[in-house]
């Protein structure tokens, strides 16, 4: 099934449903600092690097599915929680306006627990009906997943839109997940060693990290950041891989930082040596990217920005999968492209 991905970032939710068997025909994504990296790991995509806002839905190859995840700042617990007041809130209307024009057979769409706050309840039932009217309309399916019950070794909750075309006659569920946590031990325990400090301004170190990627952000850290534990031990999993490189989990190789009282917290004294942030390839792990998806960049800031943005391949894959289980099951009966060309003879 051939699809489409917008705000694809480095292409993580991209990864899962090629692991699924998807075809990702046709990517987007706005940010030079993710293009190099998206092209490199994604060499058989197109990537439309122009704003979404710039792109006409014709532009746009006829798809069976669209998936993607619009920014997420504005609705963001961490962040201002401005919501659909926020330009890049507004940015799930380009998602719709595409997806109206392009009728595919499903899509998913990808976001922060935030945007289930109350305050953002009314922007929420807007999005919801303008994702069920679209076109013909979808059955829309809406659910919080944590991605530790998916085999990602990291509390991560995000919430997922699922639609499923209405002529095709079924609704989503999503795949249950399972307790079986993937702890830090086996995520990163191999990586330890031989791990580099960032080079003055935190640039990057290149080719001199002996394992693509394997090194961590330097500098001091913020009370905010000292606020409360920032360590998750070996038999843990990970705290949430933020966007933020000074945001970034401490290693599990340091004890858990000591309490001295409410918002206070400190290095356990004489073992301050052993905490350091986790490193852009630990993150990577995390978020369940193989080995050989490489980042490029010049400042570690962009590598853990975009893979702190990724939706978790592992996730992405389970998700994806369900999903192209049941379109299979649907289209046996039901040709592919009678399914996805009708929208032409309603049209017509």
């Amino acid at each position: 099934m051939k699809i489409v991905s917008l705000f694809a970032g480095a292409g993580g939710l991209d990864l899962g449903f090629k692991k699924a068997g998807f075809d990702i025909v046709w990517a987007n994504e706005y940010d030079k600092e993710i293009w190099e990296t998206y092209e490199k790991n994604h060499p058989r995509t197109y990537l439309d690097t122009r704003s979404i806002t710039k792109i006409e839905s014709n532009e746009i190859p006829d798809c069976e599915g669209i998936i993607g995840g619009p920014p997420c700042q504005s609705w963001s617990e961490a962040g201002a929680l401005r919501g659909i007041d926020d330009n890049r809130g507004q940015l799930f209307f380009d998602f719709i306006r595409i997806l109206e024009a392009k009728q595919p057979l499903f899509f998913l769409a990808e976001n922060v627990s935030g945007m289930l706050l109350t305050r953002h309840k009314e922007a929420m039932n807007n999005i919801k009906h303008h994702f069920r009217q679209a076109g013909i309309g979808y059955e829309l399916s809406v659910q919080l997943l944590n991605a530790k019950n998916y085999g990602v070794p990291q509390d991560r909750k995000r919430l997922f839109f699922v639609g499923i075309r209405k002529d095709i006659g079924f609704k989503f569920s999503f795949p249950k997940g399972n307790n079986n946590y993937i702890f830090l031990k086996k995520a990163i325990g191999d990586l330890q060693e031989n791990v580099l400090p960032a080079k003055e301004g935190n640039y990057t170190n290149g080719n001199k990290c002996l394992v693509p990627n394997h090194e961590y952000m330097i500098g001091g850290f913020s009370s905010i950041f000292m606020s409360r534990n920032r360590v998750r031990g070996w038999d843990e999993v990970s705290f949430t891989i933020q966007a933020g490189g000074r945001h970034a989990p401490l290693h599990p190789q340091a004890p858990k930082m000591k309490f001295i009282e409410q918002n206070i917290r400190e290095f356990v004294k004489d073992k301050e040596h052993l905490y350091r942030r986790l490193s852009i390839r630990e993150c990577a792990r995390i978020q369940t990217f193989p080995d050989n998806f490489n980042f490029f960049y010049k400042k570690l800031a962009a590598g853990y920005k975009m893979i702190g943005n990724a939706v978790p391949v592992k996730l992405a894959f389970a998700v994806a999968k369900k999903i192209k289980n049941d379109l299979s099951c649907i289209t046996e009966s039901k040709p592919g492209k009678e399914l996805l060309y009708r929208k032409n003879e309603i049209a017509s």
